[in-house]
């Protein structure tokens, strides 16, 4: 066993850590547009990903890491986000939400992550397998040397300086906006130590942290000889995969994972708000089919909503934004027929 995957379960400890006290999950940020008219949750994920594109842009142009974006299979990624996008509304949480959630005591997730696993070993090399090795072989595209597409190399441009062009535009439009709408913010008198282990983070605070996460998880992993920076579904599969071989599968992602879930139970243990909280069979059935949705969709689309939006669209990986804006379709579709819809004919 390679020594540096156990860089994964420190890099694990700090992302868990960082979703609970952050509230960090996708399927909130997607939802509560339509349904609150809340972008505070999308704020945060737009800071996460800012700050990674930028930090993987300088390691790579730096030499510390080489970009690594994921095939690109237009009807996988399109069918498996979509998905997902459903089966995360209905588990009540993304890939991310559902695992830190699990670690901090809630049954929902932890039948989510069940049906997750399941139907993600069941597509990796199970029954499901066919369907998704159908749809990316022959969907996929590249370019004449066989690269992946990139937004840089489609349109022939550096990733650097396009990389840079697009964060500098983002935040631009970020003061401008900022300035527009500036609100006198109450100023919390607890102490640091306070605000960071007991009281719930801010957006820019989760944001920053969480992209700073993706780098150093870059880094780790590819050290660990896996060159690709968070993900959440691959791990829970390798784990389960160990469970049921009798083998010792377990790499820098699957102790990740381990991580991630110590890392949320310690942030909950610490803030006092660890407790097993059990909803009713009949959402417990629920959760777990969003799960099995989520499983397959990830696999079918080579990754989870942390894969291609935290992970992959710092890159400009055209499958992550494609896979991505198709978990958010059928996010949005899922929360309108589950939510917007009954409350219009009220």
């Amino acid at each position: 066993m390679n020594p540096l995957i156990f860089w994964g379960l420190l890099v694990g400890l700090v992302f868990g850590f960082a979703l609970s006290r952050g509230r960090f999950c996708m399927n909130s940020a997607f939802r509560d547009i339509i349904v609150l008219k809340d972008y505070t949750l999308l704020k945060a994920v737009g800071v996460a990903i800012l700050v990674s594109m930028i930090g993987f842009t300088i390691m790579d142009k730096t030499g510390v890491i080489a970009l690594n974006p994921k095939p690109f299979f237009w009807g996988a990624n399109m069918v498996g986000g979509f998905i997902f996008g459903i089966g995360m509304v209905l588990a009540g949480g993304c890939a991310s939400g559902i695992s830190y959630r699990a670690g901090e005591g809630m049954v929902g997730a932890m039948s989510a992550v069940l049906g997750l696993t399941l139907a993600g070993l069941m597509t990796s090399m199970g029954s499901f397998k066919p369907a998704a090795d159908f749809l990316q072989g022959t969907t996929k595209m590249t370019l004449p040397d066989g690269a992946n597409l990139t937004l840089a190399n489609v349109f022939g441009i550096s990733h650097h300086w396009l990389a840079f062009g697009i964060a500098a535009v983002a935040i631009i439009l970020w003061i401008i906006f900022a300035i527009r709408g500036r609100k006198a913010e109450k100023e919390e008198k607890a102490s640091l130590c306070a605000r960071i282990f007991k009281h719930g983070w801010g957006w820019k605070s989760t944001g920053i942290v969480i992209g700073i996460v993706g780098m150093v998880a870059f880094y780790s992993s590819a050290a660990a000889g896996r060159n690709y920076p968070l993900g959440i579904t691959a791990g829970w599969v390798t784990i389960l995969k160990s469970l049921v071989m009798g083998e010792n599968f377990l790499n820098w992602i699957a102790m990740m994972i381990i991580g991630l879930v110590l890392g949320a139970l310690a942030a909950a243990l610490i803030a006092g708000e660890f407790r097993l909280r059990a909803p009713s069979p009949g959402v417990l059935i629920q959760t777990f089919c969003g799960g099995l949705l989520m499983g397959f969709g990830a696999v079918c689309a080579a990754g989870c909503n942390i894969t291609h939006i935290l992970s992959g669209v710092p890159q400009l990986a055209l499958s992550s934004m494609l896979a991505g804006a198709f978990i958010i379709l059928g996010c949005w579709a899922a929360a309108w027929w589950m939510f917007v819809r009954p409350m219009r004919k009220l």
